[in-house]
């Protein structure tokens, strides 16, 4: 392994909270960073967290999935494989032939309720919360709050079952 990143490389960041019973499937294979992950959580391969990141307990969290800074998660949830979280409702790299930095931007902090499901390929925009008990349909885009026990699919994500919008 540090044959090929080198001795300094450390996929797991000092400053990462790390829970009893967390598993790790493939250690060397995540980037976690300034995040604190729950007690009894499994994390896939190729995941990352970045910082600001909270995950309850008893969470899973599979493989080629992306929680960048602002996700939190409450206890239980499920997120299947390749979910994407967003955090930036006007994203750019520039502004006049400036590059933009860390303080050029607000991150826009997005919930996921105890319980919820998010199938595999979901894309969960900024600002939402998804209910307790909600299921996210794999490859939906989820571009406002989700009701609690709510089933929802598609691109946008609609209602299937269930409460409808929380709004």
């Amino acid at each position: 392994f540090s044959e090929f990143w080198g001795a300094d490389f450390v996929p797991i960041a000092a400053d990462v909270e790390l829970g009893t019973g967390v598993v790790l499937h493939h250690r060397e294979l995540v980037n976690l960073y300034g995040c604190r992950i729950g007690n009894d959580c499994s994390i896939g391969a190729f995941v990352e967290i970045q910082r600001n990141v909270v995950i309850g307990a008893r969470c899973k969290i599979s493989s080629h999935s992306f929680l960048c800074e602002g996700v939190t998660l409450e206890d239980e949830v499920f997120v299947g494989h390749g979910v994407i979280f967003v955090n930036d409702r006007e994203p750019a790299a520039a502004i006049a032939g400036r590059r933009l930095g860390d303080a050029d931007w607000t991150v826009v902090p997005t919930l996921v309720r105890r319980g919820s499901a998010i199938g595999s390929g979901v894309v969960v925009l900024c600002g939402v919360t998804i209910g307790a008990g909600a299921l996210i349909g794999a490859g939906a885009v989820v571009t406002r709050d989700v009701a609690e026990g709510s089933v929802v699919a598609g691109v946008p994500a609609r209602l299937l079952h269930g409460a409808g919008p929380s709004e």
